[in-house]
């Protein structure tokens, strides 16, 4: 578009006598500049005047329209403009008396006859800034959804955005969300929905917990197991986030008990708001105090159905155990046991623990005999508190040779129990008075006499001077393969005066198993006392026995879990009440557990070994610890002999 203004009337000469004339906008140039014109514009003009100069001596640019360029053509006497300059008649000669106005009209009727008479308004404007139609028109491309190029640009412009918006605002937010300590796990994802608890406690990802603790150090991510091979840490809990808790549902691997253990005749409930951790340790405490008809309170924890391992496994603790070795009476624990029998519950444990059985044989049956008779050694060489009979289980309950139909949770033609291995059980020598840890095997069906084959070549101690066998070989209601151990009297929590410094209040414990399906006579297990071999037994331990007519005992082949508690029973050891002192605690620095890589596997219900699908049939018992006795136990696969005695 050009800009016009009227100019004053002229008197010179011209077509069409004086009259208006539109001016060029750029007419207004101040003095010593001129407006651009085109190539075309120039091209036009007829005759330039000899006077005007267009070389270096014109004194403008090199194109000869610097500032002090003169063009007479272009100039007027009159000023249109605040900075127009009307050059003296000295300046330009002659040419000042030809001066006429500029018509920006064609020529034609009423057109000037001036130089540029002859351009027309197109031809004065800028080539760059002038269009034609067909020009416009594609510069104004219609919008469309299809367009790729706008789809792109709307999602660079979003990107761009979020990306301001996630910096500027979001950054802020999160990172003072994170950083919160006093949000008790409010800010983890998850939280009160049961990722997270109000301890803030929570899985690394939400339903799939992290295996292996971050502060397990990198020299403790391998065992050498006992007969060579390098073993890998596959499990591990530090314990060194204070403040847990074992509610159900708090912890994904470990569940506090809320009950009273009945089966060993134990003084204390077992509380759940008593496992805690302290000090980097698990802590489990024990106090005199009423609760629930009872007169102690303490505390047991158990992975049961959340965290098992198979086939074979090394487990390790650091622990510091309760009391002084000059007073009897407390019972530590840390001890496995077979998934399908839960500790504690003893419906689920009835005809199941502790079996570790797959023979089909007299061994599955109640009291070890066919017809309540014979054998004759299932009578005679037995308990003697028990008129010297061998066996008082109902027989087992998931035989190898179960009765069609009869519930059972496979595989077909294996047998299945609730076999415990215990890594210790503390108790005291009051006659040197030191500590010592029974490292023990409980298994059925049973030898005579209980009496486990301890020839070398089944079994070994490796310092006869710390460690030697039980004197107690079972009873009625299990055989126990069992080695006793002195231990350090500075791991007892009242030794204060031998506690040099925190680490010496802790001994080191484990035993390790390997179970070989394929050649059961393999099988193996060893214990750790205090950071070295206590002793071991083969499969050979507890071989055939033709004079009780039972076959092998296996080294366990079940999901084997995990128990810590601290009780008091008459049972295992007489309790002093006169002289202990109270409260007390056993404290528990790690757990790790390794495995042989390609064989040991992880899990409560495992393809070869399933038990999922079997407790939930059996839920009633597996969740209420008053049933005491599983109702058809020892009926199959032969019917329970009427003579049993129970």
């Amino acid at each position: 578009m050009s800009l016009r203004r009227h100019s004053p009337q002229f008197g010179g000469a011209g077509a069409g006598g004086s009259g208006t004339s539109p001016l060029l906008a750029s007419a207004q140039t101040p003095a010593g500049q001129y407006a651009r014109l085109s190539e075309t514009s120039l091209a036009g003009n007829d005759s330039p005047s000899s006077s005007m100069r267009y070389g270096p001596s014109a004194g403008g640019g090199a194109r000869g329209y610097g500032p002090q360029a003169t063009v007479s053509s272009f100039s007027s006497g009159t000023r249109y403009g605040p900075t127009a300059d009307s050059p003296s008649s000295s300046s330009h000669g002659h040419y000042a008396a030809q001066v006429e106005p500029m018509s920006l009209r064609a020529a034609g009727a009423g057109a000037g006859t001036g130089p540029v008479a002859a351009l027309d308004e197109a031809d004065l404007d800028d080539q760059l800034h002038t269009f034609t139609a067909a020009e416009k028109k594609d510069l104004t491309a219609p919008f469309t959804l299809r367009s790729w190029r706008g789809w792109a640009n709307a999602l660079t412009l979003l990107v761009m955005l979020s990306g301001f918006v996630v910096l500027f605002a979001g950054y802020p937010i999160i990172s003072w969300y994170y950083s919160d300590k006093n949000a008790l796990g409010a800010n983890q994802p998850g939280f009160n929905l049961g990722g997270v608890n109000a301890t803030g406690q929570y899985p690394e990802i939400p339903g799939f917990p992290q295996m292996i603790d971050p502060d397990t150090p990198e020299s403790a991510k391998k065992h050498i197991s006992f007969e060579g091979d390098t073993w890998d840490l596959v499990f591990s809990d530090e314990f060194n986030k204070d403040g847990r808790t074992f509610f159900e549902g708090d912890d994904p691997f470990f569940t506090a008990m809320d009950i009273h253990y009945w089966p060993t005749n134990d003084f204390e409930w077992y509380d759940p708001s008593v496992p805690t951790t302290r000090d980097g340790h698990l802590v489990l405490t024990i106090t005199q105090e009423p609760i629930n008809g009872l007169m102690f309170k303490s505390g047991m924890i158990q992975s049961w159905n959340k965290l098992c391992f198979n086939r074979n496994a090394y487990f390790e603790v650091s622990a510091s155990l309760p009391g002084t070795p000059r007073i009897g009476g407390f019972w530590p624990g840390v001890w496995t046991m077979g998934n399908l029998g839960r500790a504690g519950y003893g419906g689920t444990n009835d005809g199941m623990w502790p079996y570790s059985y797959s023979s089909c044989d007299i061994g599955i049956l109640p009291n070890q005999s066919a017809d309540g008779v014979t054998p004759e050694v299932a009578f005679t060489t037995g308990d003697p508190n028990y008129n010297m009979t061998l066996s008082y289980l109902p027989g087992q309950r998931l035989s190898s040779c179960n009765c069609p139909g009869y519930d059972h949770p496979g595989p077909e033609g294996v047998g299945r129990g609730a076999v415990e291995i215990d890594m210790i059980e503390a108790q005291m020598d009051l006659k040197v008075q030191r500590g010592m840890v029974s490292q023990s095997a409980q298994v059925a069906p049973y030898d005579d006499y209980y009496q486990f084959n301890n020839e070398s070549d089944a079994a070994i101690i490796y310092d006869s001077e710390v460690t030697r066998y039980n004197t107690y070989l079972g009873s009625v209601y299990q055989q126990a393969v069992s080695g006793l151990s002195y231990t350090d009297t500075r791991i007892y929590s009242n030794e204060t005066s031998l506690h040099v410094n925190e680490s010496s209040k802790f001994g080191v414990f484990g035993v390790e198993y390997l179970a070989d399906y394929d050649d059961v006579s393999k099988g193996y297990i060893t214990w750790i006392n205090m950071g070295k071999r206590a002793w071991t037994m083969w499969a050979k331990a507890v071989g055939p026995n033709p004079r009780t007519g039972v076959g092998q005992r296996l080294i366990s082949q079940e999901p084997m879990y995990m128990i810590f508690n601290l009780g008091m029973s008459n049972n295992f050891e007489y309790v002093d009440f006169a002289n202990l002192m109270l409260p007390n605690e056993m404290r528990i620095d790690y757990i790790r557990v390794y495995q042989k890589p390609g064989e040991g596997t992880i899990g409560c219900d495992p393809p070869d070994r399933p038990t999922a699908s079997y407790i939930a049939k059996h839920a009633d018992i597996y969740n209420n610890p008053n049933i005491t006795i599983f109702p058809d136990a020892g009926e199959c696969p032969l019917s329970a002999s009427s003579n049993a005695r129970r």
